[in-house]
């Protein structure tokens, strides 16, 4: 029995360090295998049956020769319409009427005071461009607008949340394209283009739009974060990592839904108008692309004009205002957007529960704190039979002992009289593991969360602790900083770790030990393993993991003081 424990123990550790690999790794590349392209031949003999042009293809409409330049090079030497809110700044070109500039005024690089503002978007001239792009295909070589096109102001020279601008460009054709951008007070764009008809010929024009990135970011490439190209096409999320598309351009079609790329924190999204169907691409030509058109086109009368609409998302990924856009503007399953993963049930209602006591409390680290102790709250009746039962057994180790000696040429009377032992003091061995079984999924969620929420990016607790999502910079091999040498990651061990394992290791002492030297050694060293471990891990969740451990003595301390147990 006691051997079935340690395994027990073994498997439960194993599974806290690679489980989520398990969970999550597994499932994204099924899903990644059963991706399957949309065909667009379907489209295209759809429309053909109805006497209907099809969508061209929009592989040729950004390609441009890139300049080395630098970035405030490359946004000087263009006319440009300012923009700001109250989240970012920037500015669009009138040269193609691209979104390319665009700067948060709230988030920072790093926790330094000096530090750089985050830029997201970048023009196309330098190489690590990055912008978006919206206007009309044509499947009859008409004369269309491209983002080298300049287009004139006709109103408004700032565009604000208040004060939308106006463009217009003449194909000289007989066609007058107008665009309307419209800017919230957060992160979505909303331009509608329109075109005026001034020729004899009804036309044919298909809209679109699509997201540029010339160059792949640096990104974690960690299993429970996906970094890429990423968007819901009708009621299924879809998600590429940029090597993937490198090698394999995907295809989808679609009635509702948004395409974009998305950092761990930041994302640019592109949502198609409602109730209108459209083909969607993820695919690298020279740069990494999101697009959409749709697939039926906008007819224009001579002397008429039509218009079509597009929402762009540019901003930064808080779950506020990504669901905010979900409900209030309609995008449809845009929560997604934020990388709950596998456990998106449970991980998600855990962040509002944190959330809830961050308001109350004003620190995202008490608020951890808080969450533990209502955990052990909720579970305290489960807890307590579980402790009551291994206080049982700790009392009992004289008497197994005994028994081990008596009988220990015959491990089946051994085996056998350890159950009856059991059953005599309404002891369940195996109730032991409840409490690691209790802690696994909150250790999952709350990971997950202190990973990809932007909430907790550079959210302080207290002291040396600035950023809950990264390690604690501490280390015991420079005396925690006394000494003036920066030691190499693997050795960055730093307080709040160290408390964690102390915490475990008291905890283990008031467990019933193992009576086998050789399982006695492995118990010693989990907690010495999972010290190293957990050292590169979020502080947040290190916090948690104390915290937790601390609350679990004083109740299994107090449990162990209130029981007895006749040996004899």
């Amino acid at each position: 029995m006691d051997t079935k424990n340690v395994l027990m123990a073994v498997i439960l550790s194993t599974i806290i360090i690679v489980g989520w690999q398990i969970f999550v790794v597994d499932p994204e590349l099924k899903k990644e295998r059963e991706t399957t392209s949309i065909q667009k031949s379907t489209s295209t003999e759809n429309n053909t049956s109805t006497g209907k042009p099809t969508a061209p293809s929009l592989s040729v409409k950004t390609k441009a020769p890139v300049k080395v330049t630098t970035r405030a090079d490359a946004i000087a030497e263009e006319t440009r319409i300012v923009l700001e809110n109250q989240k970012l700044k920037g500015s669009i070109s009138l040269k193609g009427a691209l979104i390319d500039d665009i700067t948060f005024k709230v988030y920072k690089e790093t926790l330094d005071k000096n530090s750089k503002l985050v830029t997201l978007l970048n023009p196309k001239q330098i190489k690590e461009g990055y912008f978006l792009e919206s206007g009309w295909a044509s499947a009859d070589n008409l004369k269309v607008p491209d983002n080298n096109s300049l287009w004139k102001i006709k109103q408004n020279k700032v565009l604000t949340s208040k004060t939308p601008i106006e463009l217009e460009w003449d194909n000289q054709n007989g066609l007058i394209f107008l665009k309307k951008i419209e800017l919230d007070d957060q992160y979505l764009f909303k331009i509608t283009e329109s075109v005026k008809n001034n020729t004899n010929t009804p036309l044919n024009l298909f809209h679109y739009s699509q997201i540029t990135r010339k160059e792949k970011p640096e990104v974690q490439n960690f299993y429970i974060l996906h970094e890429g190209l990423v968007g819901v096409i009708d009621e299924n999320l879809q998600e590429q990592k940029y090597d993937d598309i490198k090698e394999k351009n995907q295809k989808y079609q679609g009635n509702k839904g948004w395409v974009g790329i998305t950092d761990k924190y930041w994302l640019t999204a592109i949502v198609p108008e409602k109730n209108k169907s459209f083909n969607a691409e993820f695919i690298y030509e020279d740069s990494y692309k999101a697009n959409f058109i749709l697939t039926n086109p906008t007819t224009i009368n001579p002397g008429a004009n039509a218009s079509s609409s597009t929402q762009f998302f540019v901003g930064a990924k808080e779950v506020a205002a990504i669901d905010g856009y979900a409900e209030t503007a309609g995008i449809n399953k845009f929560d997604l957007a934020i990388d709950w993963g596998w456990f998106y049930f449970f991980t998600k209602p855990l962040f509002f529960i944190i959330e809830f006591f961050f308001k109350l409390t004003g620190n995202f680290g008490v608020a951890i704190i808080l969450l533990t102790a209502a955990i052990r709250i909720l579970f305290f009746p489960l807890a307590n039979y579980s402790f009551a039962s291994m206080a049982k057994m700790k009392a009992l180790q004289p008497e197994m002992t005994r028994l081990k000696d008596l009988y220990k040429d015959d491990k089946q009377k051994i085996q056998a009289e350890m159950m009856a032992l059991y059953r005599k003091e309404k002891i369940n061995p195996v109730s032991g593991c409840l409490p690691m079984l209790i802690q696994i999924p909150f250790f999952f969620a709350i990971y997950k969360m202190l990973f990809v929420t932007l909430e907790m990016r550079q959210a302080p607790f207290f002291g040396w602790i600035q950023d809950l999502s990264a390690p604690d910079p501490t280390s015991l091999f420079n005396l925690f900083g006394l000494i003036p040498w920066d030691p190499p990651s693997f050795l960055v061990i730093g307080i709040w770790p160290i408390l964690m394992g102390l915490t475990m290791w008291m905890q283990q002492k008031l467990n019933p030990a193992p009576t086998d030297p050789i399982q006695a050694k492995i118990f010693a060293f989990f907690p010495l393993f999972l010290t190293v471990m957990l050292a590169s891990f979020p502080s947040g969740l290190v916090v948690y993991w104390t915290v937790n451990n601390v609350l679990t003595m004083a109740q299994q301390y107090i449990i162990i003081r209130k029981t007895k147990v006749k040996t004899v």
